[in-house]
């Protein structure tokens, strides 16, 4: 079956949808399916994506493609939606440059099936599904009804007050009433009917886009949320002023972001008289001018720069602006706040039709919003799944869910979120039809009762590889290629219980089922390979995520089968889990550590977990390749044993610093990335750049600063890396990688923060250390004995100034010579002083552009481009690197030709996440990301049979 995936589309969650679609590219069944992949661009133009873009961090890495963009200084990437009104012919140059545009009425002849990883309107509101169906498609998911009740908040609030349903009282705030309020009233009333806190919503928005909670009744805080569910801006004069222009850069990538910003086009609304942001005189921006107003002019931006520019102008006389988005919302929806334990619950349809709700998953916080970089960032929130309660009212969140699933009529899954709160604790929430008002009790006697309150249900899921979607599914025994198999099946007969072409889905249904019996009784002989993931580094979660992107591309393969193998402990030794995939798909590594201890303890499993793979067998039977099974703990020569190869997912210590590659060696156990002595090396930062500088390199100066150092005399110490570097300066771990602890010090609070932080005894963080050096919700900083300082790098008077990262991959020759691979390098923009773990690892954060632009003319940009390869080379060849690498660095090209690159960092296992730059590079050579992991371990098989014919 060919199997159209959709993602991409108009909506703020387009960066998420595009993660997802390239999740389910990755996990189709190979025997049973032909992805053909689908980009939705902001205009709605259907795309059939070259396969190499798939792999891009972003949306904007690609598409609009460099050619289409306006020529800027400003290290902000944008949208299509930012080139303005485009004619027909400049749309059809555009998208040829990625793809080929595709009409609707030709979708019949390219796809069997639409499966839907859109979000959000134009993709979850009915509107796709609408066209499917006019062109005969079948597709995944609810159909249009459902979907278009699904979307809409205020609808679903509606109709759950309607049949008496537990729902948090609510109140609407439209745009016409928000510009004509008196800010100090409006807030009055609201609080007054709902009390504190208050939560505001964009009725139309997901993945927490446009949300906001008011915990007191402070007006300008008011104001800023209302905005943000608006999506609408209000700048005052004195706020600009007060921003350096490298603040104002860092307040725009903010503003233009579609997911925590507002995004771009905007109308920019201004007056010479003050905008009163207290609410005493607010100004209606609606009002005609009369004899009080002067009158207000309007402005539509589509670009960053021309932004910027009209922000400077605007308020050297205006003492505000209002900044709108054309995509925004014109109504606000107002909730009274839930005191109670949020969940998440997926819900699927069983063989027969009938609603079974998955295992729920609790979400704990550290904050109090589950906001976008909580949902999709590995290790900010903690998903427990089962929930921890007792198991009654585990199954009073499950019934309640499948009860929702029947009531909105939604079809195939959909994804509940809800909160399940203490009947006697005061919740603010207003009587609904059918029981009396609750008031707050402090009778102690009275034994607490439970309350389940269900809201934002989502008829499509965030599909990322360990989302609740496949995490929850995993419970029960499927991994994400069989329970994608599965949805496909089950949406098929969905379609056809609709009417849709029901000879013609009856014959994909018998060729789908037989197809999957066919599956299930071939006998393959594939390569064994062990996926070492996790550690217990500040990067052991992102390893997690290059584990699981490395277990599902070769488990989608015929030729490897994975084993996914967790390694937790500590710097004096370390054990090895062989994991299960439910536990593999855990939220991270924190949860996939404590599920290991829980049952290494002697816990058995959940009798809620019991119940539902019970419940679900006639699910199982079929599409689960075999039962699942606990952690189990392994020997090194116990994995001997079971694989052929390893693959070393680990990043920083221990995996990159040869440790690992040691004790594999010890048993003949290819594997992938370089040897024990360049690992060794690569590890540390000092002794890297030391080697690099003698051959001749460009390095930044640099020193260690050690701990005895310090405590032997800590004004001696600021003075001595005063003396020596001015700031600002670099400072950060020797042998940490992901951009962990990396900090420019700009004062001399700053080095002594980061020094106490560093050397700290304990493990938690202290506050005022914390604030000084600005590290963000859950940022980690490790302890160490000593880290590295190193002179800031910049432009210098370059022509051209730019941060890339730099991927390559070895070979053998015939001769037995290695060769080097060097590919295109990425140009890497930082929204803050420097690149983040968000930004390398996570999709639809990092801005990547590859291939680097280091100059606007394509001869030239090539010249510099192979200068850069040389050096990179040489540096492979300095550090004996082997397998493959990522090296990063930055360029200077000079106005008169000569181009400088000066080696930042080598990992020697660089990140594989599906967002990772380094597909980007190996895509524009011809490498699929299986084809580039292929090599990597067919050179480890090489390598290790050449050393035993040598020994």
């Amino acid at each position: 079956m060919k199997i159209g995936i959709f993602f991409g589309g108009p909506s703020r969650e387009r960066e998420i949808s595009f993660a997802g679609g390239r999740t389910v590219y990755d996990n189709l069944d190979k025997a049973l399916f032909e992805a053909v992949p689908v980009f939705v661009d902001s205009r709605g133009n259907f795309i059939l994506l070259d396969w190499h873009y798939i792999y891009k961090g972003t949306i904007r890495d690609f598409y609009p493609p460099v050619s289409a963009l306006p020529r800027t200084e400003l290290p902000v990437q944008m949208y299509l939606e930012s080139l303005g009104e485009l004619s027909s012919e400049e749309q059809d140059r555009i998208i040829s440059e990625v793809g080929r545009q595709i009409q609707p009425q030709e979708l019949s002849s390219l796809v069997d099936f639409a499966f839907l990883a859109l979000h959000g309107p134009a993709g979850e509101d009915g509107a796709i599904q609408g066209l499917l169906e006019w062109y005969g498609i079948p597709y995944s998911g609810s159909g249009i009804l459902p979907s278009a009740f699904g979307i809409d908040k205020i609808a679903q609030k509606k109709l759950l007050k309607a049949l008496g349903r537990p729902t948090p009282d609510f109140r609407l705030l439209t745009a016409e009433e928000w510009d004509a309020a008196d800010l100090q009233a409006a807030l009055g009333y609201l609080v007054r009917e709902l009390g504190l806190p208050l939560v505001f919503k964009a009725p139309r928005q997901g993945s927490s886009i446009g949300v906001s909670i008011l915990r007191q009744a402070d007006v300008a805080q008011f104001q800023a949320a209302v905005e943000r569910s608006l999506f609408r801006k209000t700048v005052t004069r004195p706020e600009w002023q007060s921003l350096t222009e490298t603040q104002k850069i860092q307040w725009l990538q903010q503003l233009v972001d579609i997911r925590e910003g507002i995004g771009l086009p905007v109308v920019l609304e201004g007056r010479s008289e003050r905008v009163e942001v207290r609410g005493e005189n607010f100004t209606d921006h609606n009002e005609p001018k009369t004899e009080n107003h002067q009158p207000k002019t309007t402005q539509l931006i589509y670009q960053p720069e021309h932004l910027l520019h009209a922000l400077n102008e605007r308020l050297q006389t205006a003492e505000a602006v209002r900044l709108t988005s054309t995509e925004g919302e014109t109504q606000v929806l107002v909730e009274s706040f839930v005191q109670g334990r949020e969940f998440s619950c997926i819900v699927v349809e069983d063989p027969d039709g009938n609603p079974l709700a998955l295992p729920p998953t609790e979400i704990v916080k550290g904050e109090e919003m589950f906001d976008y970089r909580s949902k999709y960032l590995p290790g900010l929130s903690r998903k427990i799944t089962p929930i921890d309660l007792p198991e009654a009212d585990i199954q009073r969140i499950r019934e309640a869910c499948e009860e929702m699933f029947r009531t909105f009529g939604f079809q195939v899954y959909a994804r509940l979120d809800g909160f399940i709160s203490m009947k006697n604790e005061e919740l603010k929430i207003k009587n609904y039809p059918g029981e009396a008002e609750e008031q707050p009790t402090t009778n102690s006697h009275q034994p607490p009762t439970t309350q389940i309150f269900l809201n934002d249900p989502n008829t499509t899921s965030g599909m990322l590889p360990a989302s609740f979607f496949f995490h929850q599914a995993a419970e029960i025994g499927l991994n994400p290629s069989q329970f994608l198999t599965y949805l496909i099946r089950t949406s098929l007969a969905a379609r056809r219980r609709a009417g849709l072409r029901p000879v013609k889905l009856a014959q994909l249904l018998a060729r789908l089922d037989a197809a999957v019996a066919a599956r299930a009784h071939e006998e393959r002989t594939r390569t064994k390979v062990a996926v070492i993931m996790g550690g217990y580094s500040s990067e052991r979660h992102i390893s997690v995520e290059s584990g699981r992107n490395i277990y599902e591309k070769l488990s989608s393969s015929v030729k490897y089968e994975p084993m996914p193998v967790f390694l937790t402990g500590n710097s004096q030794g370390f054990r090895l889990y062989v994991l299960p995939i439910n536990v593999m798909l855990k939220d991270n590594a924190d949860d996939i550590r404590e599920k290991v201890e829980h049952l290494e303890a002697g816990h058995g499993l959940h009798p809620i977990l019991e119940r539902i793979r019970r419940e679900a067998q006639a699910i199982t039977s079929t599409y689960a390749g075999q039962p699942t099974a606990q952690p189990r703990r392994v020997s090194f020569e116990e994995l001997a044993g079971m694989v052929d190869e390893v693959f070393i997912a680990l990043h920083g210590r221990p995996g990159e610093d040869g440790a690992l590659q040691r004790e594999l060696e010890k048993y003949g156990l290819p594997y992938n990335g370089s040897g024990v002595e360049s690992s060794s090396i690569t590890i540390n930062k000092f002794e890297t750049n030391r080697r690099l500088r003698q051959a001749g390199l460009r390095v930044a100066e640099h020193r260690m600063a050690s701990r005895l150092e310090w405590q032997a005399d800590p004004e001696g110490f600021y003075r001595s890396l005063e003396t020596q570097f001015r700031y600002p300066f670099i400072a950060k771990p020797a042998d940490d990688g992901c951009s962990s602890a990396v900090k420019k010090i700009k004062n001399r609070a700053e080095l002594e923060a980061f020094t106490r932080l560093i050397f700290r005894d304990q493990e938690d963080l202290t506050p005022q250390e914390a604030t000084t050096l600005s590290l963000g919700f859950k940022e980690e900083f490790p302890r160490k004995d000593a880290f590295l300082v190193e002179t800031l790098i910049d432009r210098d008077g370059a022509a051209h100034f730019l941060e890339i990262t730099g991927g390559l991959l070895t070979h053998w020759s015939e001769s037995g010579e290695l060769q080097i691979e060097v590919f295109e390098a990425s140009e890497a923009l930082a929204t803050g002083e420097v690149l983040s773990l968000e930004e390398k690892f996570l999709a639809g954060e990092g801005q990547n552009i590859t291939p680097a632009r280091y100059a606007p003319e394509p001869a030239e940009r090539q010249r510099i481009s192979e200068e850069v390869k040389k050096e990179l080379r040489r540096v492979a060849e300095i550090l004996n690197i082997q397998g493959y690498a990522r090296i990063d660095a930055f360029v200077r090209a000079r106005q008169n030709g000569a181009v400088e690159v000066i080696i930042i960092e080598v990992n020697s296992l660089p990140g594989m996440t599906p967002a990772t730059c380094i597909f980007h590079q190996t895509a524009l050579a011809g490498y699929t990301p299986y084809d580039f992991i292929d090599q990597i371990l067919e050179f480890g098989k090489e390598r290790s049979e050449r050393l035993e014919v040598r020994s």
